[in-house]
């Protein structure tokens, strides 16, 4: 097997030049990372930042989670307006400097790259055992999807708002995108969590995902109800693993979680070339 067909998608995820951003910085705790562009925008706003040519930093006297918040989404919504920012996707994410339990505020979805914040999903794998071997559930995204229309997906897979706990965001998840009842979800057993730093036009995307496994009764039929998957299919694991080392039809983060499941339930192994690359380049410091 050639590995480097994997290895690539790591290496995608993984490639930022420091030199085209400024830290982002609350009270010497630096939350994010700026490009140029919007560094210099946030000069509309000399009461909230101090924008230096190698930081910018949040005011000290926004001396309450509420005030922070409340100044940031002022922001977003102007630099919406502005164009700066492309939309608004109106969930709360975390500005933190660790994890979520730290946050020093909130702000709106699609701002959290362009801040270079460290955003949070999770991701389920559906699957199940057959007399044929595992099969795992595969996703394809709506084709009006705003990010990678029309790519497989894993059967579950969202983003964690600042305002639920892991539980409860996975249980509706699990209902919203394949009618996994209650019960049947409470079953998906944690099994880690990912992370990678990647440069985008606008931004800095140091994400980590939270990776779940779910095994499923061989009649267990999953429906979409929220209109962001146009099919599901149960493939054989050996043809997902095909289809993740030699195209490009997972959503790029997707990747990095089927790689996982394959790494955990032996399907590569120590002996499988650049293993070690591979199970490493999974857990990338930031």
């Amino acid at each position: 097997m050639n590995d480097k067909g994997l290895l690539r998608h790591i290496e995608d995820l993984n490639q930022w030049n420091p030199e085209n951003f400024r830290g982002f910085y609350y009270r010497d705790q630096r939350v994010g990372y700026l490009k140029t562009g919007l560094g210099e925008a946030l000069r509309q706003w000399p009461a909230y930042f101090q924008v230096q040519s190698d930081a910018v930093h949040l005011n000290r006297a926004l001396d309450t989670f509420e005030v922070r918040t409340q100044a940031l989404s002022e922001v977003t919504r102007t630099l919406v307006t502005q164009g700066v920012i492309s939309h608004a996707h109106g969930e709360r994410y975390p500005v933190t400097s660790s994890g979520r339990e730290t946050a020093i505020a909130t702000i709106d979805r699609t701002a959290a790259s362009y801040f270079g914040l460290r955003a949070y999903g999770q991701h389920l794998n559906g699957y199940v055992r057959t007399p044929q071997g595992l099969k795992l559930w595969i996703a394809r995204r709506s084709t009006d999807r705003r990010v990678y229309p029309n790519k497989l997906d894993n059967m579950v897979a969202g983003g964690l708002p600042h305002d639920l706990s892991l539980e409860e965001n996975l249980r509706k998840e699990c209902m919203e995108e394949a009618s996994v009842p209650g019960q049947l979800a409470a079953r998906a057993k944690p099994v880690g969590a990912l992370t990678y730093c990647k440069e985008t036009k606008v931004g800095l995307k140091p994400d980590t995902l939270y990776c779940y496994d779910l095994e499923l009764p061989d009649d267990f039929q999953p429906h979409n109800t929220d209109g962001e998957v146009a099919e599901f299919m149960l493939l054989q694991v050996e043809e997902v693993v095909r289809l993740v080392r030699e195209t490009d039809e997972f959503k790029l983060n997707c990747n990095l979680v089927l790689i996982d499941f394959f790494v955990r339930h032996g399907i590569l192994n120590p002996e499988s070339p650049n293993y070690l690359e591979l199970v490493m380049g999974l857990h990338e410091k930031f």
